[in-house]
């Protein structure tokens, strides 16, 4: 039986329908108006019904992520940046292929429930046929950006929904999907939604411009706008032509211009632009360009034809997807390590460290040059200073005849990324010290000293301001090191888990040379983990899911145990692991591999030595071995 709400939903629709004809003016916009008379008298759907949404299976839900792979990759940035965008006012972004299938959907774990409930979800099918009037179908008959807010839904099960969207087309005009940004709860007022409206067809010009420039790339493309600041960020008009001149593409506010301004489009670029004009542009700067009896001169930049490349997945991911905190110390540690401060990186063993330092490298001035790295703690004590110095012909026995080139030198006129700084033996603290002070380096067995020009940035776990009030670290050092300190939050801390998961996954599949998708089921345990091994755990989790799962989805019984039965250890074990980070990853690590110290140890990214050393400074009885 239906509710009152749903009951007065059917009511309205069905005499708005059968009376519109007679009112001076409908209670919603024509396209929504259309939309409900197709889903009444053409799909023949039950305005009343409170049934959810489609949802596909895994299999047909993975074909569609394949055939719309290009596209998948090309929007995903600025989908993510979209959700950046709106996250915190609670909406959750879909992006759906030509058919309304949603194949790409985040949302914030703190409204993941309720929007499942409502029907957001990936694998969701919003096809007008079968949803009648919501956000996506409604776009993809109407070709246009649209809200369709709350009781605009024909279905009753839809009516507490605000879903703005707006169209993607590709470069020839044919539709590649929508982008949709939905809310469970939202004002009654449509016009609360014009904002969020125009955020979505910024973001799907964003993502037809980033389509555009990938597809015609072998060509030449013209970028233009009315305004010099916005033709390279935010053009207005697309045109790309071949070596003949031919028209080949075009964005559809060009194909609407072009339209308007001849009636159809033209099929040679000599009809739209002056070829004398186009060849004085050919240099590559912003110019103005009037086209063929336009009396509106555009800021124009023409490029040449580039040899095509491939879509590759990003390792980094753009700073709407990060944890505040995290985007805002790479946003500062960029700053700081481009004016030649030293920088310091903080955080729990396995919480990206080493990714953050790539992308201060990548984000800096020093970005085309040598990024080089040693871990510490990974390698025995005396080779610490070969890797680091290099070594000159013969310098001892069994050295290389021909020497080798340090790290240092590596690095020379890069960055030089030294992790777990806090395992450096003392001795060659001081040598450090002095490369750091002085820029030169003298490699082991060599007369003469070298210039190096290097950046360092440094990483560690460990207590260093209690490390030098024991004495176990260079204080001076600890100055040199640490101009600009930066804390990274662990992993069960971070509001990205969610897009890192995604991330690590798709980065784990692709090595696989398959997609492989996420349960719901394994998906909530991946999230409820709390992650002792941080960042390096969860990639060699998903590692260790891939290899094993089968069907190209990954269930709760693909995880490896830990993440499926919470904890590991109990009683005072388990007080003791809250307390200490640092233990638990040990323990961790050795009961996954079965308390063998060299798999376990390689897990952790340090030597076998370092485990033991570390075992003993926790405390942690390892089987078969008795405490004298």
């Amino acid at each position: 039986m239906l509710s009152a709400h749903s009951k007065a939903h059917v009511d309205c629709v069905s005499r708005v329908v059968k009376n519109a004809a007679r009112l001076p003016q409908a209670p919603v916009p024509a396209p929504i108006l259309d939309s409900w008379r197709r889903s009444l008298e053409q799909h023949r759907l039950d305005p009343g019904s409170l049934q959810g949404p489609r949802i596909l299976d895994q299999v047909l839900l993975k074909e569609c992520r394949e055939r719309a792979e290009l596209f998948l990759r090309i929007a995903s940035e600025e989908v993510g940046r979209l959700h950046g965008q709106v996250r915190d006012a609670d909406y959750c972004v879909l992006l759906a292929d030509a058919q309304g299938r949603t194949i790409d959907y985040r949302v914030d774990s703190a409204i993941r429930s309720d929007c499942r409930k409502a029907g957001l979800d990936l694998g969701t099918w919003w096809s007008e046929g079968e949803e009648g009037t919501c956000g996506v179908a409604t776009v993809l008959a109407s070709r246009m950006p649209l809200t369709v807010h709350k009781r605009d839904h024909f279905r009753a099960a839809f009516i507490g929904l605000t879903c703005s969207a707006a169209p993607v087309f590709d470069p020839q005009g044919e539709l590649l999907g929508v982008l949709d940004v939905s809310a469970v709860q939202s004002p009654d007022d449509r016009r609360s939604q014009t904002l969020v409206r125009q955020l979505v067809a910024q973001s799907a010009r964003q993502i037809e411009n980033a389509f555009f420039m990938h597809s015609a790339c072998g060509h030449w493309i013209l970028r233009a706008h009315a305004a010099p600041g916005y033709v390279d960020s935010q053009p207005d008009y697309l045109f790309a032509w071949d070596a003949d001149g031919r028209l080949l593409a075009l964005n559809p506010a060009a194909r609407r211009y072009l339209g308007q301004r001849f009636g159809e489009v033209p099929t040679h670029v000599a009809e739209v632009f002056d070829p004398d004009a186009l060849h004085a542009a050919e240099d590559g700067s912003t110019c103005q360009l009037r086209g063929r009896g336009d009396s509106l001169a555009l800021h124009v930049r023409l490029s040449v034809p580039q040899r095509p490349h491939r879509v590759a997945l990003r390792s980094t991911p753009c700073a709407s997807e990060l944890d505040p905190r995290i985007a805002e110390n790479l946003r500062l540690a960029v700053r700081v390590k481009d004016r030649n401060l030293p920088v310091l990186i903080q955080g729990e063993t396995g919480a990206g460290k080493e990714v953050f330092a790539r992308q201060v490298h990548e984000a800096s001035a020093r970005r085309g040059k040598p990024f080089v790295a040693l871990n510490c703690a990974a390698i025995p004590e005396s080779l610490i200073e070969s890797e680091l110095f290099g070594y000159a012909a013969g310098a001892f026995t069994g050295a290389s005849s021909k020497g080798m080139r340090g790290l240092l030198q590596q690095a020379d006129g890069g960055t030089l990324f030294l992790d777990e700084i806090g395992d450096m033996p003392l001795t060659l603290q001081t040598r450090l010290l002095r490369v750091l002070a002085e820029g030169e380096v003298a490699p082991l067995g060599a007369a003469r000293r070298q210039a190096v020009d290097i950046q360092v940035i440094c990483a560690t776990h460990r207590d260093l301001k209690g490390m030098v009030a024991d004495g176990s670290f260079r204080e001076d050092l600890y100055f040199r090191i640490g101009g600009a300190r930066f804390e990274l939050p662990p992993l069960r801390e971070r509001s990205d888990r969610l897009a890192l998961i995604n991330r690590v996954l798709e980065e784990e599949a692709e090595s696989c040379g398959e997609p492989i998708g996420l349960s719901a089921a394994a998906l909530e345990c991946l999230l409820g983990y709390r992650w002792p091994g941080n960042v390096r755990q969860l990639r060699h989790a998903l590692r260790y899911a891939c290899a094993v799962c089968a069907g190209g989805v990954i269930q709760p019984d693909n995880l490896p145990a830990e993440l499926r039965g919470g904890r590991l250890a109990t009683g005072e074990d388990a007080a003791a692991l809250a307390d200490d980070p640092e233990r638990q990853a040990l323990l961790d690590a050795l009961v996954r591999h079965r308390w063998k110290p060299g798999p376990a140890a390689e897990s952790l990214g340090i030597s076998r030595a370092t485990l033991y050393r570390r075992v003993n400074q926790h405390g942690i009885e390892m089987p078969g071995k008795r405490r004298g």
